[in-house]
């Protein structure tokens, strides 16, 4: 059965579905009645600086989508050639594109298996003198460990670029600070997708956070083909078309509004999935004491045992990408397609990817943890529109496959 047929049937549970229901409407017709409906705008205005405010950060500069709010963020920052940039291998390829289309090498450090994000402690060792930034990537609602982070780049002379994609609203307890900060309020600068599977979306779009006035001006002038102010048409540097429309900022604001109502469904439904799936071969979210997860999207990792040792023959651990269908994770998400529930694999490292061999970058690097994650991790349907009822199925197909193993 196709998957257009379940859902016509009622029966396909979509791994995200976004929830318009605030003032998103009202706010869009207005654009329409006023003709804003372009790259400027009094909501544009407006969301741009709420979610900087809300974050922390002193300017907001939206942009189209995520990976160009990652690639002007780097862009802006005017790295010499051959600049190193050290991120997560597990991570989406987005991240290290937006190095290397910069002219920088993409350095990789390994993630922590339990939160997914990078090891901090991997970063010193991979400093050299071309370093320039650290690409901390928070990862499915759950912050990085900042303060080190922070720590050492501040001793080593580093730029910071967060990826805040996924952790909106997600906090970290800053000892430095004494107080919870919300995630993209401590790089210099901080990236965000508004993706529409994002705690707070605007379809497609994204955002650059800074408090740096420099890199504001900068980050404007790019977006926007870097225009001058006078003569217009006349260009010292070469930009792009990045602009966020203020149709796309109405719907933003209108999610920006309930983001409280959001994050506290977001905790309710991995509460109800947690209690669940309890006692299955089956890692699951976990939150740092230093953190305060989002649990953007409903991670889980199979665990290797007697109850889901069917899931890992064919000697999973050595095999390679190009045979991801045999893996744990793609085996088991299949299977639960087949019962009408949509999910998603974790990323595939930035080190076992064809496109970076090609390059010349990481053919004979190896991260252990995120390879195993690859091969054994997968999300549930999470969006904010999944209900009760949803979950308790999602939660008796997964149950079900256990014990038929």
């Amino acid at each position: 059965m196709s998957k257009r047929r379940k859902k016509d049937k009622g029966k396909f549970i979509p791994v995200n579905e976004p929830l318009l229901s605030g003032n998103e409407l009202k706010y869009v017709s207005d654009c329409v009645r006023t003709s804003w409906i372009s790259s400027s705008g009094d909501y544009l205005d407006r969301f741009e600086s709420r979610w900087a405010e809300y974050c922390g950060q002193k300017y907001g500069v939206g942009v189209c989508n995520g990976t160009a709010a990652l690639e002007l963020a780097v862009e802006a920052c005017g790295f010499p050639a051959g600049s190193e940039i050290i991120l997560p291998s597990f991570t989406i390829i987005s991240c290290a594109q937006a190095i290397t289309r910069s002219g920088c090498v993409p350095v990789l450090v390994d993630c922590d298996p339990e939160t997914y994000c990078m090891d901090v402690s991997q970063i010193e060792s991979k400093i050299t003198g071309r370093t320039a930034a650290i690409m901390p990537v928070h990862i499915y609602g759950h912050a990085c460990d900042m303060d080190p982070i922070m720590d050492i780049a501040e001793r080593r002379g580093l730029l910071v670029i967060e990826d805040a994609a996924e952790v909106h609203g997600a906090e970290y307890f800053s000892k430095k600070a004494d107080a919870w900060r919300k995630c993209g309020g401590f790089g210099h600068l901080a990236c965000f997708s508004f993706y529409a599977n994002k705690n707070i979306t605007t379809g497609e779009g994204g955002m650059v956070l800074t408090s740096d006035d420099r890199l504001a001006e900068r980050l404007r002038g790019h977006r926007n083909l870097c225009f001058l102010k006078s003569p217009r048409f006349l260009h010292e540097e070469i930009g792009h078309n990045f602009r966020m429309t203020n149709t796309q900022a109405a719907i933003g604001l209108g999610q920006l509004e309930r983001i409280d109502k959001t994050i506290k469904r977001k905790i309710e439904m991995a509460r109800k999935y947690s209690g669940c799936l309890k006692g299955l071969p089956l890692q699951l979210p976990a939150e740092r004491k230093w953190a305060r997860n989002v649990i953007w999207m409903y991670a889980v990792l199979l665990r290797e045992n007697r109850k889901s040792s069917a899931w890992f023959q064919d000697g999973w651990r050595s095999l390679k990408t190009k045979e991801f269908a045999r893996w744990p994770s793609y085996k088991i998400m299949k299977a639960l397609e087949d019962m009408g529930v949509d999910t998603r694999p974790f990323f595939i490292g930035m080190h076992e990817q064809p496109v970076f061999h090609e390059m010349g970058f990481f053919k004979k690097e190896t991260y252990p943890v995120t390879e195993m994650i690859a091969r054994a991790g997968f999300y549930l349907p999470s969006g904010q529109a999944v209900t009760d009822i949803q979950i308790k199925h999602v939660s008796r197909a997964l149950k079900g496959l256990f014990h038929e193993k």
